[in-house]
């Protein structure tokens, strides 16, 4: 049992990889994201809109399997249909070096992709919700673009959103195990390793209460987080 818990543990400790280094990347990434959403720039908007219809239109797991083996098959196209053009030296080897990452890598590019396109809609839908009198009012005062934006809007921002950020947040602690598809040992896939080893679902249990407890301190989190920011009406 000793030894079943330290597995497990192991595979709960790269699950929390995930999911925080998904949230480091994401969560900023979904701004300019938002930003680009909401711009009058046609180009600009027409590539966000394309961005979050293919991200929300696919399974993150067809997305973890593409961004992990595309780059292998693109590289071997680039290598076939440039062969007989002149190309400084070490090109090819500069190439292969940027189009190879590991597993793990691609996880992480995948996930933060994936949630930036998510965490970007609830930021947009959080920001259009002000109404545009709060706008007109601070620049009335004299606040500019970004003062408006840093004191007025952004702290009703993150008020209104916490909600659907702490879905989006839970939902992606139980993505986590999505990772085993490309051969990540995350928490998941020690648990069925060690219930094929052993003859026993017990370890697929024991994950599920690891997954549990982790939701439980991101709900708890939230919970905190709001608490904290209900002197905003």
């Amino acid at each position: 049992m000793t030894r079943l818990i330290g597995i497990m543990l192991t595979g709960a400790g790269t699950s929390l990889e995930v999911f925080f280094l998904t949230l480091l990347f994401s969560l900023p990434l979904a701004l300019p994201v938002a930003f680009g959403r909401m711009s009058r720039n046609v180009p600009v908007n027409a590539l966000v809109k394309f961005y979050l219809l293919i991200i929300r239109g696919t399974p993150l797991i067809l997305q973890l399997i593409f961004i992990y083996f595309a780059p292998k098959y693109l590289f071997a196209f680039l290598q076939n249909s440039l062969s007989g053009l002149a190309v400084p030296p070490g090109f090819w080897s500069a190439l292969r070096f940027i189009l190879s990452y590991n597993r793990f890598t691609a996880v992480i590019i995948a996930f933060s992709l994936n949630y930036a396109a998510y965490f970007a809609e609830i930021y947009r839908g959080g920001i259009e919700s002000i109404p545009r009198g709060q706008y007109e009012a601070a620049k009335v005062l004299g606040f500019t673009g970004s003062q408006t934006f840093g004191r007025i809007i952004l702290p009703q921002v993150i008020k209104r959103i916490l909600p659907a950020t702490g879905n989006e947040v839970i939902t992606l602690v139980k993505d986590t195990a999505l990772a085993q598809v490309i051969g990540v040992a995350e928490l998941f896939h020690a648990a069925q390793n060690a219930a094929a080893r052993e003859f026993s679902t017990t370890p697929i249990f024991m994950a599920g209460l690891f997954y549990l407890a982790m939701n439980w301190a991101v709900t708890a989190a939230f919970a905190r987080c709001e608490q904290k920011l209900s002197y905003y009406v």
